[in-house]
């Protein structure tokens, strides 16, 4: 079983390319605290490139931004390439299966904050409309 499940926030802005089949696909790093504290006291942080493709790497790059929180569902995968000169080098990265929304594209904007969206890989767009006062049954 390859299952990861990370809350963290942005380091950049998301990076959408499109490969030559004409598919779509986003990178972007989040920096996740750990649970518990290092040896000097603080807190240390790791750093996960995400990769996503497709409608959800569309809406990424259309809603994400650096700082954004994001909670991630995906798999782990490990690559290895020989550079030009002859250099091994290795690679982890998270596949996203899913990737939720959860703060504004950018806290120093003043839009209001996103509604929780979870946006699947097979999902074609997400149309994100506000939610008045009076539509809450609260």
């Amino acid at each position: 079983m390859n299952r990861v499940f990370l809350i963290g926030n942005l380091t950049k802005d998301p990076e959408v390319t499109t490969t030559t089949n004409d598919v779509v696909n986003c990178k972007f790093s989040v920096a996740v605290t750990r649970r518990y504290n290092s040896a000097g006291g603080g807190k240390d942080t790791d750093f996960f490139t995400i990769v996503c493709w497709r409608g959800l790497a569309e809406n990424c790059g259309k809603y994400l931004r650096k700082g954004s929180k994001v909670g991630i569902c995906g798999s782990i995968q490990n690559k290895n390439y020989e550079t030009s000169d002859g250099v091994k080098r290795y690679s982890t990265e998270i596949v996203a299966d899913e990737v939720q929304f959860l703060s504004s594209r950018n806290e120093t904007d003043e839009v209001n904050e996103l509604p929780e969206v979870s946006v699947s890989k097979s999902a074609k767009k997400v149309e994100l409309k506000p939610i008045e006062d009076e539509d809450l049954p609260f």
